[in-house]
């Protein structure tokens, strides 16, 4: 089917992201009682999510389409400005995001980072299961089939995308043998669950003050990590100069070139010289990813940049030009996301639906438990179901600084993801009809 959206031109979707950008920029900052208190309650930021979404599912702009010539010959076609933010404006947002850290602070935030990530996992690893069991009390055949057909298998690449990211999702789809005829679905699922709960945490940043009051949370050790980045900031603030902004923007994408080349290296190496990694149905074979390892590099760079005098461009605008980055790679996110899809597959939404929540259910409990703030419990979920593109994103929206926070625990959403993915696997395989 011809599903064509009115402009495929990368460089006129770009103008229309931009558009977008400018535009919720514009109303956001405007003095306009209607605009401040429409802003008041929905973020910029879910607004530069959502509008990208909304030209997609009217078919304006669309990350990919297909054609069908007069011979009935389908062929695919696609945007690639996804790819260009997160493999080039990631990188470069993550080190100028990076430059100011004070790494002792981030220290200083405690375990509860870490012990609300490990909750996330665990909520997608019993989350799988349950909703299949729920669902199979229903509709069996939904979560039913035999063979490469299994829905659970299916659903084993979505265990690995939302603790992990790609390099795990296909993974699990090496090692379980999915039938990949069937597989748009399941990333349809994805895509759109996903996108559902991170335009939800998006919501709440405007409401993170209400929210950890609720939760009795102590946020002191974010507070001051904030307050020190930000007096840093100030201290050394400056009107930049077009010698500021040429290093600046050096830094950033001389590092980007460093954290490819430096990716491309290692995932040469241990995907050619270990068979553990270079074998996609192994659990370790995320370590032959180069987008891991060009996240990874590029955030170590950022913070042995922090140690340096290039520390004092944050003065200059740094981090300022990293968010604008980040919003980039948000438009393009949300320009991924088509709201018609959501009534595509019903039967495997509500499995997807049922999954996520439970995953929430579980980091409201424990972050009401342990009192830990709304900030870790939104890191803690991305880190698993966003990974490294997205956990940075939510981060940063709380504040620039807090970006860093986001990219660490991503990365051990990649280490621990295949394995978790297995488990979870496993668990449906059980109790699928």
């Amino acid at each position: 089917m011809d599903n064509t959206p009115f402009f495929t031109q990368d460089t006129i979707v770009f103008g229309i992201l931009m558009l977008t950008l400018g535009f919720v920029f514009y109303t956001s900052s405007s003095t306009n009682s209607a605009w401040k208190k429409f802003y008041k309650y929905v973020p910029a930021l879910l607004m530069a999510y959502m509008l990208p979404a909304i030209f997609t599912s009217t078919g304006i702009i669309a990350p990919e389409w297909e054609t069908v010539n007069k011979t009935g010959e389908i062929t695919k076609h696609g945007s690639q400005l996804y790819y260009i933010a997160s493999r080039f404006l990631l990188p470069a947002a993550l080190v100028l995001m990076t430059l100011s850290i004070d790494l002792k602070a981030v220290f200083n935030l405690g375990p509860k980072a870490l012990i609300m990530f490990l909750t996330g996992t665990l909520g997608i690893i019993i989350g799988g299961p349950i909703a299949v069991l729920l669902i199979s009390l229903i509709s069996p055949e939904t979560v039913g089939g035999a063979g490469p057909d299994a829905v659970w298998r299916g659903l084993a690449t979505l265990a690995g995308s939302w603790i992990g990211g790609g390099a795990n999702q296909a993974a699990m789809l090496e090692i379980y043998h999915f039938n990949t005829k069937n597989y748009a679905s399941f990333v349809i699922v994805d895509i759109v669950v996903a996108n559902i709960w991170m335009a939800i945490l998006l919501l709440g940043i405007g409401k993170t003050e209400k929210i950890d009051k609720w939760l009795k949370a102590d946020s002191s050790a974010i507070e001051t990590l904030k307050e020190k980045v930000s007096s840093y900031s100030a201290k050394t603030n400056r009107n930049p100069t077009l010698s500021d902004l040429m290093v600046i923007l050096s830094i950033a994408f001389v590092t980007v070139g460093a954290s490819h080349f430096g990716a491309d290296v290692i995932s040469n190496y241990l995907t050619s010289n270990f068979e553990i990694i270079s074998d996609k149905t192994s659990a370790m074979s995320s370590f032959g990813s180069q987008f891991f390892w060009m996240i990874s590099i590029a955030t170590i760079l950022g913070i042995l940049l922090s140690f340096t005098k290039l520390k004092s461009y944050e003065g200059a605008g740094a981090s300022k030009i990293g968010s604008v980055f980040i919003y980039i790679l948000v438009a393009s996110i949300g320009m991924k996301m088509d709201l018609t899809q959501i009534f595509d597959n019903p039967g495997l939404l509500f499995v997807g639906l049922i999954w996520m929540a439970t995953h929430v259910a579980l980091l409201i409990i424990i972050a009401k438990l342990i009192k830990a703030p709304f900030f870790f419990l939104a890191i803690g979920s991305q880190a698993n179901v966003g990974g490294a593109a997205s956990a940075p994103v939510v981060a940063a929206a709380f504040h620039p600084s807090l970006a860093t926070v986001g990219v660490l625990l991503a990365v051990f959403g990649y280490v621990v993801g295949t394995y978790g993915a297995m488990f979870t696997a496993e668990l449906m395989r059980i109790v699928a009809p």
